[in-house]
């Protein structure tokens, strides 16, 4: 069984991950965008992230939980991973980090 510090790390992990993951259509990483809700480790370490796209017609709808799945895979510490999308709380501009608000030209 991992410890406390072991399963912060592998969160830390595939934080890292999902921050190589880009927005097709705004050249920005999808958690600075604030499409991630939520990353959680289990003591089993399988991960459960819940995240939510910029509207529900979004073009990737389909391949960006599968794209994220497969690259969390990868990390060798990583059981299982489950991508669930939800549209609530709805995302809006607000929930983007400052960085990548300066990115698009927010700021």
């Amino acid at each position: 069984m991992k410890t406390e510090q072991e399963l912060q790390k592998i969160g830390e992990e595939v934080v890292e991950v999902i921050c190589e993951i880009y927005d097709p259509e705004i050249p920005v990483n999808i958690y600075a965008l604030g499409l991630i809700y939520d990353v959680q480790v289990s003591e089993d370490c399988d991960v459960n992230i819940t995240m939510t796209l910029t509207s529900p017609n979004c073009p990737v709808a389909e391949t960006l939980p599968v794209e994220i799945e497969e690259k969390v895979k990868v990390i060798p510490a990583v059981n299982k991973v489950k991508v669930e999308i939800t549209f609530e709380p709805t995302w809006t501009k607000e929930m983007m980090s400052e960085e990548a608000k300066l990115e698009i030209g927010m700021l």
